[in-house]
């Protein structure tokens, strides 16, 4: 086996079908496997005389809703417009079927560079509310810094739809200001699966797979968003993440808890990883405090400590050591599962490098492992009985 060749193109051909089945949930899923590829196939013979999406541009695996001639007409004058002012407005029609395959782009140095001018007050904004971005975080300076000249502002007001299920993806977009709802049709009912509030990003999963967007965000108030178009996103952040997906995947199917996902949820998972490196003695977490990530320890080792609350006050209520984590071990999943404040406190044993992932794309896309997780919360318990004759900790 190990001299098979993997034919091109198969990766990103199973990978887009994969996406769909996830958004979609069939029911047959033969007969939608048959649907989804006879369109591709489709797609590609009608788009034969043009590979490049010249001319008509081929649909994707995907159903659009029927558009009337006039906003038909109304779409080919924004589709001008777009090359010169890029914004929320300028929608893009339709995109090739053909998954994006960063490997394949050659040197694009020679590709003219988008910059939206700012104001000082307004980058500095801008850099406010990019910097826990995860996708953000394995960028070089250089090519932060080109993100950030690329983005534009977008006022929105309540009630506003920032992007449609079904459309495809034009932009991502990073949250300043405001509450979003994220709404997603099922059987033809809207339901509201969750909210963006005042924080976050969304639009980045339908740019890096090619597909339609899986759900709508609709503003429920004034806010502030910046853009960043779907050409400069390809050209740094999803280039980038091909290479960090090369330098990763191999460790993320070393670590035990995600070995039950499929292969299509762990390269999600390494698409949304950040890493953080630690000092010896480095506090990477606090006990009290409020969780937002969690973590998995890539190299290195770190110590988890708790203070006793039935001790809060005394003298003798120091940081008692409950276990260790190193390599492929993961930590701060506690106060994401379960709702509250940290539990522990982590420190760095020497020099350290942490994966990261955000409280936001733990809850989407770790839903699998939470089975596993709970169970741990025993053993939890456990070890405070034996250190502290009490399991109160974890449940307050």
């Amino acid at each position: 086996m190990s001299n098979v060749k993997i034919p091109a193109g198969l990766r990103e051909l199973l990978q887009g079908y994969t996406v769909e089945v996830l958004r979609r949930r069939p029911s047959d899923l033969v007969e939608f496997a048959v649907q989804h590829f006879t369109r591709i196939l489709e797609s590609q013979r009608n788009d034969q005389p043009a590979k490049n999406c010249s001319g008509k541009p081929a649909r994707k695996g995907v159903t659009f809703k029927t558009k009337s001639d006039k906003s038909i007409k109304n779409d080919e004058e924004e589709e001008e417009i777009v090359k010169s002012t890029p914004s929320k407005y300028s929608r893009r029609v339709s995109v090739c079927a053909e998954a994006y395959n960063p490997d394949d782009d050659e040197d694009d140095d020679t590709e003219p560079r988008i910059v939206h001018p700012k104001t000082d007050v307004q980058r500095c904004r801008l850099q406010d509310a990019c910097k826990d971005i995860l996708l953000f975080k394995t960028l070089e300076q250089e090519q932060f810094s080109e993100v950030l000249d690329a983005m534009f502002e977008v006022l929105v007001k309540p009630q506003e739809h920032i992007i449609d299920q079904g459309d495809d993806g034009d932009n991502f977009y990073v949250i300043e200001t405001g509450v979003y709802d994220i709404v997603v049709q099922k059987d033809g009912v809207s339901v509201c699966v969750g909210k963006y509030d005042n924080k976050g990003s969304f639009g980045e999963l339908a740019l890096m797979y090619n597909t339609a967007r899986a759900a709508t965000i609709i503003a429920t108030q004034e806010g502030a968003l910046w853009g960043l178009d779907r050409a400069t996103f390809h050209r740094l952040i999803v280039k980038n993440n091909a290479k960090k997906r090369r330098m990763y995947e191999v460790f993320i199917e070393s670590v035990p808890l995600l070995r039950s996902l499929e292969l299509s949820e762990r390269m999600k998972i390494v698409d949304v990883l950040g890493a953080r490196g630690f000092k010896d003695g480095e506090r990477i977490i606090t006990q009290g405090e409020s969780a937002d990530c969690f973590y998995v320890v890539e190299s290195g080792e770190v110590k988890i400590m708790i203070k006793s609350k039935t001790k809060a006050g005394q003298q003798d209520n120091t940081g008692v050591e409950v276990a260790r984590c190193s390599r492929g071990q993961y930590f701060g999943e506690l106060a994401l599962v379960t709702n509250k404040p940290r539990a522990a406190s982590v420190y760095a044993v020497g020099e350290t490098k942490c994966l990261v992932i955000d409280i936001q794309a733990f809850e989407r896309l770790l839903g699998p492992c939470m089975d596993i997780m709970k169970r741990n919360i025993s053993q939890y318990e456990d070890q405070l009985v034996a250190l502290f004759g009490s399991s109160v900790d974890l449940k307050h």
